[in-house]
């Protein structure tokens, strides 16, 4: 990894990334944890300026990265993967041409290596996809959550996708299976969204006047024994966006852990759902280089099916 400070050129492939982006790809062993301290401590510059990880860098910007050093254990080597992941991952394509790909992602893999994961689906696809040089995450999803995930192969094909995010052209729609009755007339929540970093490192995101805007939109598809199962669709994108609004609502996502009940998930484990039960089931956006517009809906993975089906109400 870089021993000296790089003064790295912004090219037009580039130009509208943001910053965090930007860097995982220059700094592919880095653990994501240790790329967000440089940021938050004014070490990264873009034009010798302070930027913050969402910061949108433009072609001709520099930016300035520090010496970086990383453990030996964050190196991915293909056979340091097993076999059983690397199957699984490719099983789990939806769909791929010489732009892009879509994936049904598992849920227990995280979407790239880091924060103590040695590795992540993008370091799997890179194995698996050794020609493809540019091989990159367009958006992200909990390590828990199972369902669509859209990567690019060219850095021209990731430009044009994350424009299409920032202009709202993305259709993403979740399943989830929230604990209790949803409340009647809640389907749009509108509470903003702020995430706060804990004094053990960690962090946690909760509902703030001064955080930012989220909006997701709830609907009941079935009600099940002591749980709904809705669909959501976001207008925003805010990590644990769906998980916090439910839980604002009173309804906390089944087998979430970190905001929800630990003693009321430990009844539905016997029951096959040892996950939070959340699903990214659509997604949709319009192809960079044929123009045409995909849909796309990963089928639900066996213990999603298995919950739904033991906790049906006859």
């Amino acid at each position: 990894m870089s021993a000296k400070v790089q003064l790295v050129d912004v090219g037009p492939e580039d130009a509208g990334q943001r910053l965090d982006n930007f860097l995982m790809r220059h700094l592919r062993k880095a653990p994501k944890t240790l790329i967000y301290r440089i940021i938050r401590k004014g070490e990264v510059r873009v034009n010798k300026g302070r930027a913050r990880a969402n910061t949108r860098i433009e072609a001709g910007d520099v930016v300035r990265i520090p010496p970086v050093t990383v453990p030996d254990k964050v190196v991915v080597n293909e056979s340091d993967i097993p076999d059983i992941q690397l199957k699984r991952i490719e099983e789990s394509i939806l769909f791929e041409d010489k732009d892009l790909m879509v994936i049904n992602k598992p849920s227990g893999f995280a979407v790239h290596g880091g924060g103590g994961i040695n590795w992540g689906v993008i370091e799997i696809l890179r194995v698996l996809r050794p020609l493809a040089k540019r091989l990159e995450l367009v958006h992200r999803i909990d390590r828990d959550t199972s369902g669509c995930l859209l990567i690019a192969k060219k850095a021209s094909v990731l430009k044009h996708l994350h424009a299409q995010m920032r202009a709202d052209q993305f259709d993403k729609r979740y399943l989830a299976i929230v604990m209790g009755s949803w409340p009647k007339n809640s389907q749009k929540v509108d509470l903003p969204l702020r995430k706060d970093h804990l004094p053990d490192g960690g962090w946690q995101v909760k509902v703030a006047q001064d955080g930012k805007e989220a909006i997701s939109f709830f609907k009941v598809e079935q009600h099940l024994k002591g749980a709904d199962l809705v669909s959501v669709k976001l207008k925003t994108g805010r990590t644990h966006q769906i998980r916090i609004h439910a839980l604002a609502k009173g309804c906390a996502l089944m087998g979430d852990d970190k905001y929800g009940s630990r003693e009321v998930n430990k009844k539905y484990r016997p029951l096959g759902m040892k996950r939070l039960a959340l699903h990214a089931q659509f997604l949709g956006f319009t192809h960079p280089v044929t123009e045409e517009r995909m849909l796309f809906e990963a089928p639900l993975w066996p213990d999603f099916k298995k919950i739904i089906q033991a906790l049906s109400i006859a």
